[in-house]
């Protein structure tokens, strides 16, 4: 699934239902006095998680949305009905911010969370509100008020439980294609994956894990380079990093290590997570590069299907050491 971060969304509340009115009319009370009823409350524009959502990509297809309004007052003092809220739902990790102030307004993290971004109008009153004992027939009733309106910015920071992180042209996609049923594009050209993908990985236990598919990075990523920190950003939130290396290239202990001093750079917290080391494209080597002290590969071939078990079952020892701490 290719993944859309950004959004621009046109909201626009309810406006309040007017008030009625009225004079109460009936046999044998020929001045039964004012009974307009207050029109009802504008619906509100909400903002709700669904955890079942991974992307902004609908908002590409619609992005304005509008909530409906309260209904008028009428005679006997009947208030108007509320108007409908317009319910938008948005996946985990969603920052909502004003786009005319550029105000923070929420980080919604957690599922079937919601925020209210635009409130409804309140209903305008009825002429009974407006009775007084010097004007006992007043004419007069308030309209309703109008609902906000405004322009929201939502910045979407993945949620992924795994992100797979290597120079371009690492095997990443493949991998993830391994990994998952995803099937994001695959080529062998550099910057073949030019935004985030993501997969569902089996894990023991009819459990799931979400594998996310960074973009290649490239030294000086961290100050905008290549990709940059656009997508490097996605990194901040992901429970388990796997360096996916080129086991061919000349030295790929070394690009092991120009991608952890990019994570350094970008952020000091996101290096010292819990991490995986796999060396790809194991088939185009005669001899296993041996890893320096201190260092632990996996060695794997995406393309050829081998060493993705043994992969697949070190993700989940190293997942369920993070729930445990």
């Amino acid at each position: 699934m290719r993944l859309v971060d950004k959004a621009e969304l046109e909201i626009t509340a309810g406006n309040g239902g007017k008030g009625a009115i009225s004079f109460r009319r009936e046999k044998f009370v020929p001045k039964g006095g004012p009974d307009g009823g207050d029109g009802g409350k504008g619906g509100s524009v909400i903002l709700e998680v669904n955890p079942n959502l991974v992307t902004l990509r609908d908002f590409r297809y619609q992005h304005r949305f509008k909530a409906g309004p309260g209904q008028n007052g009428a005679y006997k003092k009947m208030y108007g009905a509320n108007g409908p809220d317009c319910i938008i739902q948005v996946p985990p990790g969603t920052l909502v911010y004003d786009k005319e102030t550029g105000e923070l307004l929420a980080d919604l993290i957690e599922p079937e969370s919601r925020l209210v971004v635009a409130k409804g109008g309140i209903g305008g009153r009825g002429n009974a509100k407006f009775a007084t004992s010097t004007n006992q027939t007043p004419r007069v009733a308030e309209k309703g008020q109008i609902g906000e309106s405004k322009t929201l910015l939502l910045d979407l920071k993945l949620l992924a439980d795994v992100g797979l992180l290597g120079f371009p042209n690492a095997g990443k996609s493949t991998l993830l294609s391994c990994l998952s049923e995803a099937r994001p594009k695959v080529g062998n050209y550099p910057f073949t994956t030019l935004s985030p993908n993501l997969g569902v990985m089996e894990l023991e236990g009819f459990k799931t894990c979400t594998v996310a598919d960074m973009p290649g990075l490239i030294e000086g990523a961290h100050q905008g380079k290549g990709l940059g920190t656009r997508f490097l950003r996605h990194v901040e939130r992901t429970k388990l990093l796997v360096y996916v290396i080129d086991a061919s290239v000349p030295d790929p202990w070394k690009e092991y290590r120009v991608l952890k001093d990019e994570l350094i750079e970008f952020n000091p917290a996101i290096a010292k997570r819990p991490s995986l080391m796999v060396l790809n494209k194991m088939d185009l080597v005669k001899k296993k590069p041996s890893a320096p002290k201190g260092l632990k590969a996996i060695y794997i071939s995406a393309l050829k299907a081998e060493g993705i078990s043994e992969l697949k079952k070190a993700i989940t020892k190293a997942l369920s050491k993070v729930k445990d701490d």
